[in-house]
């Protein structure tokens, strides 16, 4: 496999940089994706991977770091030594601290001339900048280098301006991927083929064939090791912001006229900027913040956010939302889009539900009182899709019950399917934008929760408590019912 040099040729010689190199998500996330692209051969030749940190780690040392901390996370039926070997040898491990212009030397000095450069930022936004700065000053960025920007990119609009503009001053905006992670899993890439690939679908994909749509991103862990940040960021920052309408977007564009990066991206921004600005008056009706108290998951006791270690008390940071949004276009008008997200939930799943509208009238009077068909795409933990429809019992008389006809992506294809990480990092290196965010994404994007995260604090209501290991506050079921709809675990 190969990427683009300076020169625009092509180069079997990268640089992949990964500064937080020994940080949670390089551990947990970048170099077992690494290892996997290692391992089929999809990384180029001469590769070289320099993870940053600060820690005085000797290459020996790093290497002890990685076996024992990345390993784990790597399926046993992957791991191969011969292959891990030969991937520790890709491995340059460099000390420095970023925000001193001195020791780029050291990162330089790794790095020869004439190979592709790319640099994750896997670190806290506020040293983007200095990052970006320090490596332009020592002449590492060229034409042909690539930065990868980590969320949460901002922590409100001007936040995200500011972010955009600094590293917009030393890369263009062709070469910064802002990575979401989502749009890398397959049943998200699958549902663009799903919609803009078949023909059955695109006359029903509208209102008012469509009575709802639900995106769900549930959790069943709490905030764990993360509570310093998440206490400062919330559930809307964390999640909403990027992954939820995100998936929202590939919902409810419209068909781009072609896979182009630039064409894709164009049709997801008329979806965020038609998204309704809420008033205070909806944003007091039709959204719900929710916190977790003691209880129960998966069959552990676990504590209430409040008792969470390093969450400062009393604190009123959500770890539930659930909302209802509209979007102001024809093929979504009047059609509720629900969105819900929350930590210590019954369980974890991510899915989207695109309920069809009920039947004018139906001949079966013992049909019963449920959604007639909806389409159930399911993102984590498996990935599969389902298309809900009526069929007869067994039997004499007419009797009704629902039965589903089922896409498993798992045994329909016998390929390998790459973690999203993985296919979001080989994206990166071969400069494929399709799946990450541009810049005015990200900021239409901003521009309609900011109002929603002020009309939370101008109402100055503390967050709904609800159990841990339930599906949130009540307050989000009462959403729907007003809708005539129910989430799908609960209808």
């Amino acid at each position: 496999m190969t990427s683009l040099n300076a020169s625009g040729a092509v180069a079997d010689s990268l640089d992949l940089v990964i500064f937080g190199g020994a940080g949670d998500l390089s551990v947990r996330k970048l170099l077992p994706a690494l290892y996997m692209a290692h391992l089929h051969g999809n990384l180029p030749v001469d590769t070289r991977i320099h993870p940053v940190g600060r820690q005085p780690f000797s290459r020996e040392a790093f290497l002890g770091f990685v076996a024992e901390k990345v390993v784990p996370f790597i399926e046993p039926k992957a791991f191969d030594e011969k292959a891990w070997d030969s991937f520790l040898a890709r491995l340059h491990y460099v000390s420095m601290d970023v925000s001193r212009p001195g020791d780029y030397a050291a990162l330089a000095a790794a790095m020869p001339p004439g190979a592709a450069r790319v640099y994750y930022l896997a670190t806290a936004p506020n040293l983007f900048t200095a990052i970006c700065a320090n490596l332009a000053a020592a002449n590492l960025i060229d034409e042909a280098s690539r930065v990868v920007l980590e969320k949460p990119l901002g922590h409100d609009l001007a936040s995200a301006r500011a972010i955009n503009d600094e590293v917009g001053q030393y890369f263009a905006e062709s070469q910064i991927f802002r990575i979401d992670h989502y749009l890398g899993k397959e049943t998200v890439q699958n549902l663009m083929v799903l919609r803009f690939g078949n023909t059955i679908f695109e006359p029903l994909w509208r209102s008012p064939y469509i009575k709802s749509v639900q995106i769900t991103v549930a959790e069943a862990v709490g905030v764990g090791s993360r509570a310093g940040f998440y206490d400062g960021t919330g559930a809307m920052r964390d999640m909403v912001q990027n992954h939820l309408l995100q998936l929202l977007c590939i919902v409810a564009m419209e068909p781009p006229v072609s896979l182009d990066p630039d064409a894709v991206r164009d049709e997801k921004l008329k979806v965020l900027r038609s998204l309704r600005p809420m008033t205070l008056a909806d944003v007091a009706r039709d959204t719900v913040r929710g916190q977790y108290a003691a209880g129960a998951s998966a069959g552990d006791a676990a504590v209430g956010y409040l008792q969470e270690a390093n969450i400062p008390e009393g604190s009123t940071t959500e770890t539930f939302v659930s909302l209802k949004a509209h979007i102001n276009n024809w093929r979504w008008a009047n059609v509720p889009i629900f969105l819900r997200t929350g930590k210590r939930m019954a369980e974890r799943r991510s899915e989207i539900v695109i309920e069809f509208a009920d039947l004018p009238y139906t001949i079966f009077p013992d049909a019963p009182r449920q959604p007639v068909n909806r389409l159930m795409i399911r993102l984590q933990p498996e990935e599969h899709v389902q298309l809900q429809m009526m069929a007869k019992e067994p039997g004499s008389g007419m009797r009704l019950r629902p039965v589903s006809l089922n896409l498993d992506l798992e045994s329909a294809f016998t390929e390998r399917r790459a973690e999203a990480y993985e296919r979001l990092l080989i994206d990166v290196i071969r400069g494929r934008l399709t799946h990450f965010m541009r810049r005015d994404e990200l900021e239409a994007a901003w521009t309609w929760v900011e109002p929603i995260i002020n009309g939370w604090q101008t109402l100055n209501e503390k967050p709904k408590a609800y159990t841990a290991g339930t599906w949130g506050p009540a307050a989000s079921s009462a959403l729907m019912a007003r809708e005539g709809s129910a989430w799908v675990e609960e209808a």
